[in-house]
C-alpha cells in the first residue's frame, strides 16, 4: 500500500483496529497509550557501549538503561545511513523501496504516519538526509519532507543544506526559518527541542524519533572537551571518545525530562545505531580489537546496539539473544501503540514486543539484507545470515563465530556436515526471496 492510499484509509477506521489483549502480554492497559522514544546514533556500532563490553568509552547512562531494561546482542542494520533510515522507518527491505542515496520515496508509509493517525503527537530531530542529496542536484527535493513523512514537528540538519551539524550548526525548525545557531552545539539544540516537545505534549501520547548527528565524522570537540573553548572545529579521531560520552549524556537528559514531566513509566526508550562505526575508529570490547566497518556488509559494518528501557514493563537486567532486523522496529512500535500494521501494507519486519517484555515471542531464524547504496565507493551486496552463518548471493559463505571479519570463505568441498546443512538452509532462503 502506498502512502496516498494509506492516508485515504486512515479516515475509514481500518487503522483503528486495536491489538487484542492476548497479543500484548502483560502491558498494563491505561486510558493513555505509551509514549515512544526511538534514538538512533549515527555511525555507532555495538562495540561503543560499556554494556556490550567496551572498555574504550564511557556510557554510564546507556549502561544503566541496559541494566534496568534489556540489551539485545544480535541487532543488525543496513551498512550505511540512508539505506538504514529507509528500512527502519518503513519496515521494508531496501529491495522494495530504496530509490537513491539521500532519498525516501514520497509514496512510502512510515511509522510516523501510522502513529500520527492513531493520535500520537510526532516529532523528529537530528539528521534528516531524506529529501535529496546536495551532491546530486538533480535529486534535490525528490525525496520526502519531514511533514510529508508523518511528523508534526521537527528540528533538523540536512533537509536541503549540509553545513555544520556541530559547532554553529545550520538547522531548520518547524516554526522557524533555516539559520545558523551561533555559539551553539547542534546536538544540544536537537535535545532542547525534543525536551520542549515532550513538555508541551505531556498530556497526550507522543512519539519522538531522534536520528542523532553524533557520532558521525568530522571528529570534533564537544562542549565537554577542553578544546571547545579554543578550537571547536579541530578535527582528530581522539575526539571520538568525547562524542560517544556526549551521546550518552544526551540520552540522560531525555530520560531525566521524562521523570520531570511524570511520564517515565509510561514511556519506552529504544536506543540503536544506523550502521557500524567509522573505519578510522578502533575500539576494545571484551578483550578484542574491533575496527569500524561503516559501509561494508560485514559484522562490524552492521552489528549495532539495541538497548530498551520501560520501567514496570521490561524486566530489569534482561539480555536477548534473538536476531533483530531494522525492519522489525516498525511492527514493534505499532504493537507498543496498541495498533497493528494495516493488512494492506507489505512489510518485512516482525514485532519483538514480547521479547522486550522478557517473553519468548516469535524470533527470526535469519536476516536478509539487500544493499545497493548507489553512492560513492560503496559496493552492492546481498546476503542472508543467522547468528552464526552468512551466505552471499555471490556464493561466499562464512562462519561468523570463528571469522567475524569475513576473511576466510568456506569452500563447499571442505565444509563439514554442519556447515553444509547451514549453507543449504540459507540458500533456500535466498531462492525464496528471489
Amino acid at each position: 500500500m502506498r502512502r496516498r492510499e494509506f492516508l485515504r484509509l486512515t479516515g475509514t477506521g481500518l487503522l483503528g483496529l486495536a491489538v487484542p489483549a492476548s497479543g500484548c502480554g502483560r502491558i498494563a492497559y491505561t486510558s493513555r497509550k505509551p509514549n515512544i522514544i526511538l534514538i538512533m546514533a549515527d555511525d555507532m556500532g555495538y562495540e561503543c557501549l560499556g554494556c556490550y563490553g567496551s572498555t574504550s568509552y564511557q556510557t554510564p547512562v546507556l549502561d544503566d538503561l541496559a541494566a534496568t531494561g534489556i540489551r539485545f546482542d544480535h541487532c543488525y542494520s543496513q551498512p550505511l545511513c540512508t539505506p538504514s533510515r529507509v528500512k527502519i522507518m518503513t519496515g521494508r527491505s531496501n529491495f522494495r523501496n530504496y530509490a537513491a542515496f539521500g532519498i525516501l520515496d514520497p509514496d512510502e508509509t512510515t511509522f510516523a504516519h501510522v502513529l500520527q493517525a492513531k493520535g500520537y503527537a510526532t516529532c523528529v530531530a537530528g539528521k534528516w538526509q531524506l529529501y535529496g542529496s546536495n551532491q546530486q542536484p538533480d535529486r534535490r527535493g525528490a525525496g520526502t519532507y519531514p511533514t510529508g513523512a508523518g511528523f508534526d514537528d521537527y528540528c533538523l540538519w540536512q533537509i536541503t543544506e549540509s553545513e555544520s551539524r556541530y559547532a554553529n550548526p545550520l538547522l531548520k525548525e518547524m516554526r522557524d526559518r533555516q539559520h545558523i545557531y551561533e555559539g551553539r552545539y547542534g546536538p544540544d539544540v536537537f535535545t532542547d527541542y525534543i525536551t520542549d516537545f515532550m513538555d508541551r505534549h505531556r498530556d497526550q501520547p507522543f512519539f519522538v524519533y531522534y536520528p542523532m548527528a553524533l557520532v558521525h565524522s568530522p571528529f570534533v570537540p564537544t562542549p565537554d572537551s577542553p578544546e571547545w573553548e579554543t578550537d571547536r572545529n579541530q578535527q582528530d579521531p581522539r575526539f571520538f571518545a568525547d562524542m560517544v560520552a556526549y551521546t550518552d549524556k544526551i540520552v540522560g537528559r531525555i530520560r531525566d525530562k521524562l521523570e520531570e514531566i511524570g511520564q517515565r513509566e509510561n514511556t519506552v526508550i529504544l536506543f540503536t545505531g544506523d550502521n557500524g562505526t567509522h573505519r578510522n575508529i578502533t575500539s576494545q570490547v571484551n578483550g578484542r580489537t574491533i575496527q569500524g566497518a561503516k559501509g561494508r556488509p560485514t559484522d562490524a559494518g552492521t552489528h549495532v546496539p539495541l538497548v530498551a528501557n520501560w520501567p514496570g514493563t521490561i524486566p530489569e537486567g534482561s539480555v536477548c539473544d534473538d536476531l533483530i532486523d531494522f525492519s522489525d522496529f516498525f511492527p514493534t512500535l505499532m504493537e507498543i501503540a496498541r495498533t497493528r500494521v494495516p493488512s494492506e501494507l507489505t512489510i518485512d519486519g516482525r514485532s519483538f514486543l514480547l521479547q522486550l517484555k522478557g517473553e519468548q515471542g516469535n524470533p527470526r531464524d535469519w536476516i536478509y539484507c539487500y544493499y545497493d547504496p548507489q553512492w560513492g565507493q560503496w559496493e552492492a551486496s546481498e546476503y542472508v545470515r543467522d547468528k552464526r552463518w552468512k551466505l552471499y548471493t555471490s556464493g561466499e559463505f562464512y562462519d561468523l563465530r570463528t571469522d567475524a571479519q569475513e576473511e576466510h570463505p568456506i569452500d563447499s568441498v571442505d565444509a563439514g556436515n554442519t556447515a553444509t546443512a547451514a549453507r543449504q538452509r540459507l540458500q533456500s532462503v535466498l531462492n525464496s526471496i528471489r
